[in-house]
């Protein structure tokens, strides 16, 4: 039988300093939010936009259900999103601030972003701009530099986990299937969304390889960024493909480019789409040295100061 109670000590243990999550000074409960209404529902829990009482301040109200958590074997990953999430805080994320439970429900505060996912705009057929996808580039470095600086690999970069704010800035969410790795480690599980996972996930899998690394998450990043520019992505994956014929495929698809994008896109793309990571461009060194962000004002766009070229219309998703 599993206990929650454990669940709290665990989590309250490595508490933070710079936000109460399972905070014992002040112990935050639902009582502390007025819940204004839901906006969305997930596989096993419901979002909803909350208020804090005392602050005034907004947030998304991310509740589970614990006996559906338990069935759906998804414990472990509740507490690894927890577990990683409360010691990260970054711009380009959706931050927690708060987690607590009651005898029904686990309860997540974080960030509330207005703007809606790239899946969604996707889906509404918006065109998105060489300029617009090369913010996102930029800011998604950012974020995924300072993931690999706590030792986190995503594993999950994908228009759906993407969250735009007001303004249009992006965000990368859920941290449901990320893990930590030491130095000189390596992953080795199958995890992610297939159609964004990197060759060598892939091929770690079928040929019991060497596992991999941080690499992975500047490939999803460009089947992402050739996504949002083309609508359509460069690799034919689809959920059910096999993984042997994904490691067959790699070696013989030639992604084909559009001719009406930039030389200098088109090159970073490729870097991104390397099939070999050990050639990949897979740092914010590398993306930097790119030809196509070499008039980038880093600190610009690490404060929010470029603007960008999609402006959501965020009352679409608050009335």
């Amino acid at each position: 039988m599993f206990h929650w109670n454990k669940w709290k000590k665990r989590m309250g243990a490595n508490t933070s300093s710079k936000r109460p999550v399972f905070d014992e000074k002040e112990d935050v409960n639902l009582d502390h939010f007025q819940i204004l209404r839901a906006i969305g529902k997930g596989s096993f829990g419901k979002v909803c936009i909350v208020q804090k009482k005392d602050t005034e301040t907004m947030y998304a109200m991310k509740y589970m259900n614990k006996q559906q958590c338990i069935e759906r074997d998804e414990v472990r990953n509740v507490f690894r999103e927890l577990e990683i999430m409360q010691e990260i805080e970054h711009v380009f994320l959706v931050n927690l601030w708060y987690s607590f439970q009651d005898e029904e429900d686990m309860f997540m505060v974080v960030d509330l972003l207005l703007g809606g996912d790239l899946r969604y705009h996707l889906q509404q057929n918006v065109q998105f701009t060489e300029e617009t996808v090369k913010l996102y580039i930029c800011e998604m470095a950012l974020a995924l530099d300072y993931l690999r600086s706590q030792h986190i690999i995503h594993r999950d970069v994908k228009p759906d986990n993407i969250l735009l704010d007001e303004q249009g800035h992006a965000h990368l969410t859920d941290f449901n299937v990320a893990t930590i790795i030491k130095d000189g480690e390596r992953a080795t599980a199958l995890a992610g969304t297939k159609p964004y996972m990197a060759p060598e996930i892939f091929q770690s899998f079928v040929n019991g390889g060497t596992g991999y690394s941080f690499e992975v998450d500047w490939w999803s990043l460009g089947i992402m960024s050739f996504e949002l520019l083309r609508g359509w992505r460069p690799y034919d994956i689809h959920s059910n493909s096999s993984v042997e014929s994904l490691v067959q495929l790699f070696s013989t698809v030639t992604v084909q480019y559009s001719s009406v994008w930039s030389k200098d896109m088109i090159a970073l793309l490729r870097k991104l789409l390397t099939v070999n990571p050990e050639h990949r461009c897979s740092s914010l060194l590398d993306i930097q040295t790119s030809a196509y962000l070499a008039d980038v004002v880093w600190e610009d766009v690490l404060e929010k100061k470029v603007e960008p070229g999609f402006v959501p219309n965020a009352s679409n998703f608050f009335l």
